[in-house]
């Protein structure tokens, strides 16, 4: 059974210049200890799709269509409480910025103690070895000394950790990770992607790193799904997306990205700015953009799968080899 089934998730915002239809029919699977990268430009829907799962979406949006089945229950229907009680435990989630996490007016250990009290009836002795070696477990040095910091007395890099090792803290089932190295260097970058994924795999925690960096998820995740405009526009195994992009959306983004063997050469520019999503121009939301558009693309394409499992949404499909 698969640890989360996303099927048809339509999450609209209600607003007094219109609906915005941020998430529009999205269907996605993930199996215990599976890594999946949901990628996109800002506005794409993979943070809003986020957040419907773990059900964080305030009004004026609301999830209007579609199930998102975790281990047997779907959370699309559940109650606020009974919902409340899954954050935290068996579902999880790290931020962008860890000081959305993070109570700045707080020490380390009374975070992490109340974040295991809150779901299980422990001692706070016990509950304090399970934080320290918490710390410890995502590469934190001195991690006593660590516990009785404040917030504002560690790194960037060092809060990021602290905020991984809450969410591991009850050993979820399901983590997403929206975006949570977007702030930092690249040397840290690869420091918390490391440990993501080497917790994501010795525990079996299925995980979703949200982000708009193809670089980040081609080492991290086991398969991508491309955003665009609120619908996977393209998904399949990572290095089958990576090599063999066929959505000319994940072309442009694949040829952007800096390369060695494009050395002394201008990066390759998608066209044009993401549609105004209230909006949205008639069939292929990416057919403004696109260089391959024609009279077929006035009707939204489908989205169809391959034996391999390389799914596409697209009239006109590309097949090439990116550049290593």
């Amino acid at each position: 059974m698969s640890v989360l089934s996303v099927n048809g998730l339509k999450t609209h915002f209600f607003t007094r210049a219109g609906v915005v239809r941020a998430v529009d029919g999205v269907s996605f699977s993930l199996d215990r200890g599976e890594i999946m990268g949901l990628v996109g430009e800002s506005g794409s829907g993979k943070s809003v799709t986020g957040f419907s799962v773990i059900g964080l979406v305030d009004p004026p949006g609301r999830i209007v269509e579609g199930n998102i089945v975790f281990q047997g229950e779907d959370l699309a229907s559940l109650p606020p409480q009974q919902m409340q009680s899954l954050r935290g435990s068996r579902i999880a989630m790290i931020f962008q910025d860890p000081m959305m996490t993070l109570n700045p007016v707080l020490r380390i250990d009374t975070q992490m103690i109340e974040a295991i009290q809150a779901h299980e009836k422990v001692s706070r002795k016990e509950a304090w070895t399970r934080a320290r070696d918490g710390l410890a477990q995502v590469g934190i040095p001195g991690a006593e000394q660590r516990l009785r910091a404040y917030p504002h007395q560690l790194s960037g890099g060092m809060r990021q950790r602290v905020a991984i090792a809450i969410a591991f803290l009850n050993n979820p089932d399901l983590l997403i990770a929206d975006e949570p190295t977007t702030a930092l260097d690249v040397t840290i970058q690869a420091q918390i992607v490391h440990v993501a994924q080497k917790l994501c795999r010795e525990r079996g925690t299925a995980l979703i790193w949200i982000t708009h960096d193809l670089a980040v998820v081609a080492g991290l995740a086991d398969r991508i799904a491309v955003m665009y405009a609120g619908r996977v526009v393209e998904a399949g195994a990572t290095d089958d997306v990576i090599d063999h992009p066929r959505h000319p959306y994940t072309v442009g983004l694949l040829g952007s990205v800096p390369s060695a063997n494009k050395r002394g050469q201008r990066l390759t520019q998608i066209p044009g700015m993401t549609p105004n999503m209230l909006s949205l121009p008639a069939g292929c939301a990416f057919r403004e953009r696109c260089k391959h558009d024609d009279n077929n693309c006035s009707v939204a394409p489908d989205i169809t799968t391959d034996d391999d499992g390389h799914a596409v949404r697209c009239f006109h499909p590309q097949h090439q080899k990116t550049p290593a």
